[in-house]
């Protein structure tokens, strides 16, 4: 299963990226018009077996807007329940308007196959997690759910997305981990592209 799921993902995300490549250049050229900025955004995370990956997206943020989000959970008890819930917030007024756009679409996530190539990622499994989101979390569950690559998408994404709180989504990766399968992969992938455009719990 694991050679095979690799060669997919390698074919997969290569006729990905030259699909998809001028909605990326198109993306990449409204960021950098439209905000300051760099048009790429890297983020840690916890990848297979507990080795740090760091994950490409397009940025979809105004500038420094980890900084902002602390100022704003500081003086927001009602955000810092939202983000303790969910590890997001649904109006979030760090996100530039061409970025809500981005987001929705799962757009952004375009430069992570990418990811898949260099083999931090694959196409479908759990989804990628920081430091932090395993220690509040995760608990004994951890190993389990870092025993596979994390996904560009996954169970996740095609079953509520942001509107699950994190212990259901947990439990989703656990399903997914049990019964992995080129099949279920591929079910996967059919059901991200209808969720892509119909974005409910996207945010």
């Amino acid at each position: 299963m694991a050679s095979t799921k690799r060669i997919f993902d390698v074919l997969f995300s290569l006729g990905a990226i030259l699909f998809f490549l001028p909605i990326g250049i198109i993306s990449a050229l409204l960021i950098k018009l439209t905000s300051p900025g760099p048009i790429f955004y890297s983020s840690k995370r916890v990848g297979k077996d507990g080795q740090p990956i760091y994950c490409w997206k397009f940025r979809t943020m105004y500038h420094d807007a980890d900084k902002k989000l602390l100022q704003l959970l500081r003086e927001n008890p009602k955000l810092q329940q939202e983000w303790d819930t969910y590890f997001k917030l649904k109006d979030d007024p760090r996100i530039s308007s061409i970025g809500k756009i981005l987001r929705k679409t799962s757009l952004d996530e375009l430069p992570q196959f990418f990811n898949v190539l260099k083999g931090d990622l694959s196409v479908v499994g759990p989804r990628p997690v920081t430091e932090e989101e395993i220690r509040k979390y995760f608990g004994q569950k951890a190993s389990k759910i870092l025993s596979v690559r994390p996904g560009l998408t996954g169970i996740w994404q095609t079953s509520g997305r942001s509107l699950l709180t994190f212990e259901e989504r947990i439990q989703l990766e656990e399903s997914y981990i049990d019964r992995q399968s080129l099949t279920l992969d591929l079910r996967i992938i059919f059901k991200t592209i209808p969720a892509m455009f119909f974005t409910k719990g996207a945010f």
